[in-house]
């Protein structure tokens, strides 16, 4: 009987939290960057060429180190889960075609978040060491803006130390937690299954099952922002009644609600004058782009808060061209169901 109940208990919580959990991780096919931008300004001429473990060019050249300009900012894009990270970084074409160069950041999604926020940090220090007088902004999607947030707080076994300018952009990032993953946290299950129920939550999200749960010392102490981060803006998406894939009579089949608002805000966080907050009314892949559907929200965002530069008037039909490419759409809608 004890054999039945925890093969029940397992199973169920393993489908409740696997079917939840990959809704906001399904691999859609995703434009990849090019590291290119058709008539783009003429980018700052690099000065330096890094080898910085988890830093690289947004595309797949196998050589990952970075030519950067040290006088220039950075810009470093941090992607969620594995269904986010080829969309996300697209978004390296788009600063490059104003101009501005931008990196991306890689780390193994199912990695605990304190050893990949450790790792951001690392890279972060490094990159600062070699641009005395630069300005870095760190943008995080998803998970990665647990991540990458985290990279940036005092309580740290080695906190940032930079005279650097940086500043920290967070885009649907669940920094209460995230309740498909409320059971892993249940005291009672974690006992009653003798230890199963915490192995069939790792074989799900990996070493971060516990930190991404409501009850987690990463989410309930998510430590003040180091001296270095200048400013900090928490874009939070309204992701109700959003849908992501939808049939050929115009029928929702899949949607695009993945965090609520309520998992998006965090009361520590934004006590006092830490961070900046804004909601946007979008989906929770829509906000980044994905095949057909062009992240004008975000990129709104980003030039109206001066995370990138405004488009001049007499290349706004170039720039929509390059959209337009970037975010063509890759498949065909649903046959009607």
């Amino acid at each position: 009987m004890q054999q039945s109940f925890l093969y029940t208990a397992i199973r169920c919580l393993g489908a409740f939290v696997l079917g939840v959990w990959l809704s906001g991780c399904t691999a859609l096919s995703a434009p990849q960057s090019t590291g290119t931008s058709e008539n783009p300004p003429q980018l700052p001429r690099p000065d330096m060429l890094l080898d910085i473990a988890g830093l690289g060019p947004c595309n797949d050249n196998p050589d990952r180190r970075v030519r950067l300009n040290s006088r220039e900012p950075v810009t470093i894009l941090v992607h969620g889960c594995f269904g986010s990270a080829g969309r996300f970084r697209v978004l390296s074409d788009v600063f490059a075609f104003h101009g501005e160069q931008s990196v991306c950041f890689s780390y193994d999604d199912r990695d605990s978040l304190m050893q990949s926020s450790r790792e951001l940090a690392d890279a972060i220090e490094a990159l600062a060491a070699h641009m005395p007088s630069g300005k870095i902004t760190v943008i995080g999607h998803s998970q990665g803006g647990l991540v990458a947030r985290k990279a940036l707080v005092n309580e740290r076994d080695k906190p940032l130390q930079s005279d650097a300018d940086v500043e920290l952009l967070t885009v649907s990032a669940p920094l209460s937690g995230i309740s498909a993953a409320d059971q892993c946290a249940n005291p009672w299950l974690r006992f009653g299954t003798l230890g199963l129920h915490d192995l069939a939550c790792w074989m799900i999200s990996g070493d971060k099952w516990y930190e991404i749960t409501y009850a987690s010392d990463f989410i309930t102490n998510p430590g003040t922002l180091v001296p270095a981060v200048k400013r900090y803006l928490l874009l939070a998406t309204d992701e109700e009644g959003t849908c992501r894939r939808s049939d050929l009579q115009g029928r929702c089949v899949e949607d695009d609600f993945v965090f609520s608002l309520a998992e998006q805000r965090h009361p520590q966080i934004e006590r006092g004058l830490e961070a900046e907050k804004i909601v946007v009314p979008a989906g929770h892949v829509e906000i980044v782009g994905r095949e057909g559907v062009i992240p004008r929200k975000l990129i709104g965002v980003l030039q109206e808060r001066g995370f990138m530069r405004r488009t001049q008037p007499g290349r706004i039909s170039q720039f929509d061209a390059l959209l337009t490419r970037l975010y063509a759409r890759l498949y065909t809608p649903l046959e009607g169901m």
